[in-house]
């Protein structure tokens, strides 16, 4: 038998244990296609006897490309079963993240989801000496392509499917030592990094995290956030091998929240900007209905606020307050929660970034059992999850059993876990940085254990700093409060060693380009709309708003309103949305310099990045305001 550490002996165990019950479906031209936990496995034994006939073997790479697709799974379990390496890749990678990357993996093989991703690859075939096939899965486009690195996934399918080999043999030789799986940091302070994770780091995360969240066979988990994050490897691929429940993966991100909508998942994972998006539309919506929906609205919204208020104090609800809040069960909260597809949702997690302690008090009133999650790629993706009933806005829970934390005389957060990383591939200085003389790893998170034992993250120890006075100062708790507003999209702040707090603020363009319209402003573009005094009045009664609730130290004194969003394009932002502070300081010094130096306006050239590489610059003076 196979090693039942490593994820290849849950893929054969599902075999045997539910063969016919649903493992994956796909949304394609309008309709779930599924396959059943029998059909999974022989679409892996395929590809990667397919793989194996290539010369794909132990200890070799395989990258993937793409959205969430039922072929990039298998790929990525058939390199695993042959006891190499997947190497999961962000699929809006422009082509200089994906030459690093490739190279830096020396990825063999890359399988690729459509023409485009494809093409991105062939356009530095000549950077990657390692790279020995291009496999595509959707052929659309792909007819007149003759290179000879090219094959299509249905050829790589027939040719295993014909190949000699016994796929069991092969699945028994991995290790829970080796290493399965390549997942490479966001970036936030220099070049992405290779996190070895092994078939053990992942089974027993896996086991962890299905028992911490109560993980069922069954469950469906809709699989839309990157591949290249190792919460899909975790919450998605390898909790569905665990326990039997089913990934499912939208049409495409356009359709996503139609399809969630349509399946109403048991569990649901999103990071704190899809929760913003999503309370921003609701909003936008309520402020977009007629007078009588709006007070219905806003009247229970207030009643569900009281009852949340009651739950987090551990109060018991007065039961005129328990009737109005059903009521508003049967006219608001229900009818939203389906409007969202959270019909027949359990549980509802947030993580990789801090949440807003509003939003996520605000789904939590609406009913949704939204709580929070803390890890990274270095533990396999989780350290506490919070149990229901004890979610709250200030903590991220209890540790899972099994991950031990403490918390270092300098404040930073600690943990050994079986989920804790193999090191850095090609990375011996950085692995060794990363752990303690007595072998804990350092999470660069300060934080601290409240009186019930829960985590309480204050920010990345690096970020926090201290204003010209001595006042403690934490960019992500400010820039989350101002978040909040549905007229922000990002906000970066500074203030370290500095008197007062700054910020600049990207606004964001649907709900401020709505607003334009009810009051008949006309603009052309993102830079137009906000320069707008108009807007610049907007925003700053929402900043004077939030500051209202903040302590003097802590309110921001000066803004500015950048004429685009921050984008992973331009490196100001990682793919997972993450701030890359030393980089926007950087480029945005002569803004810092204006906010400090009394100036009313700055001059600033904007570089904008396209997905072919070619950079074009954008002028513009750029106004500075005061916030009261």
């Amino acid at each position: 038998m196979a090693d039942a550490r490593t994820v290849p002996a849950l893929l054969l165990a599902n075999t045997v244990t539910r063969p016919e019950k649903p493992a994956i479906r796909e949304k394609l031209y309008g309709i779930w296609e599924t396959w059943d936990w029998r059909d999974y496995a022989d679409n892996v034994r395929a590809c990667a006897l397919g793989l194996r006939a290539r010369g794909f073997g132990k200890g070799d790479k395989l990258a993937v490309i793409g959205d969430n697709r039922p072929h990039l799974y298998w790929a990525q379990l058939a390199a695993m079963c042959l006891g190499g390496s997947a190497v999961p890749v962000y699929q809006d990678s422009i082509a200089r993240e994906l030459s690093f990357v490739l190279n830096h993996a020396e990825a063999k093989v890359v399988v690729a989801e459509d023409q485009e991703q494809t093409d991105k690859i062939l356009s530095i075939r000549d950077e990657l000496p390692a790279l020995e096939l291009v496999v595509y899965s959707d052929p659309r486009g792909m007819m007149d392509y003759d290179e000879d690195i090219l094959a299509s996934f249905s050829d790589l399918l027939d040719a295993g499917r014909s190949a000699e080999g016994d796929f069991e043999a092969l699945c028994r030789e991995v290790k829970p030592e080796d290493i399965g799986l390549i997942c490479y940091t966001s970036g936030t302070t220099g070049r992405p990094k290779g996190v070895m994770l092994s078939h053990e780091n992942l089974v027993r995360t896996a086991e962890i995290y299905c028992k911490a969240e109560d993980v069922r066979e069954g469950d469906d988990y809709l699989a839309y956030l990157p591949m290249a994050w190792v919460g899909d490897s975790l919450y998605g691929l390898c909790a569905a091998l665990m326990v039997g429940s089913a990934i499912n993966c939208p049409e495409s991100p356009e359709t996503l929240r139609r399809d969630l909508r349509e399946l109403s998942p048991m569990g649901i994972i999103a990071p704190p900007r899809m929760w913003e998006t999503m309370l921003s539309d609701i909003l936008v919506r309520a402020n977009d209905s007629s007078a009588l929906k709006r007070r219905v609205f806003a009247y229970f919204r207030n009643v569900a606020e009281q009852v949340e208020t009651c739950r987090v104090e551990g109060k018991p609800v007065p039961s005129g307050l328990r009737l109005r809040y059903r009521l508003g069960e049967f006219l608001v909260y229900g009818p939203v929660r389906d409007q969202l597809g959270f019909r027949r949702t359990r549980w509802a997690l947030t993580g990789g970034a801090p949440l807003g302690p509003d939003t996520f008090r605000f789904f939590r009133s609406f009913g949704v059992n939204l709580k929070q999650v803390y890890g990274s790629t270095e533990v396999t993706g989780v350290i506490s999850v919070q149990p229901d009933g004890q979610a709250n806005p200030d903590t991220v829970g209890p540790v899972c059993d099994g991950v031990t934390v403490r918390i270092a005389d300098t404040g930073e957060i600690l943990v050994k876990s079986p989920g804790v990383f193999n090191g850095y591939y090609k990375a011996e200085e950085a692995t060794e940085e990363a752990f303690d003389a007595e072998g804990w790893f350092r999470t660069g998170d300060a934080g601290l254990m409240d009186e019930r034992g829960h985590i309480v993250v204050i920010d990345r120890a690096k970020d926090v700093g201290q204003l010209s006075d001595g006042s403690a100062y934490a960019p992500q708790f400010i820039e989350n409060k101002l978040k909040f507003s549905p007229y922000i999209s990002e906000v970066v702040s500074f203030g370290d060693k500095r008197p007062f707090i700054c910020a600049m603020v990207a606004i964001d363009l649907n709900t401020v380009g709505n607003w334009a319209e009810r009051q008949a402003l006309a603009y052309t573009n993102y830079m137009d709309l906000s320069q707008k005094p108009e807007i610049y009045e907007l925003i700053r009664g929402e900043i004077e708003r939030i500051n209202r609730g903040l302590p003097e130290a802590g309110r921001v004194k000066r803004f500015l309103l950048l004429g685009k969003d921050l984008d992973a394009d331009d490196a100001e932002i990682t793919r997972t949305r993450k701030l890359r502070r030393s980089f926007i300081a950087d480029k945005y010094a002569d803004v810092i310099e204006a906010f400090y130096s009394g100036g009313t306006s700055v001059e600033l050239r904007t570089a904008v990045t396209f997905e072919d590489g070619r950079e074009a610059f954008i002028d513009n003076r750029m106004q500075i305001q005061d916030a009261a």
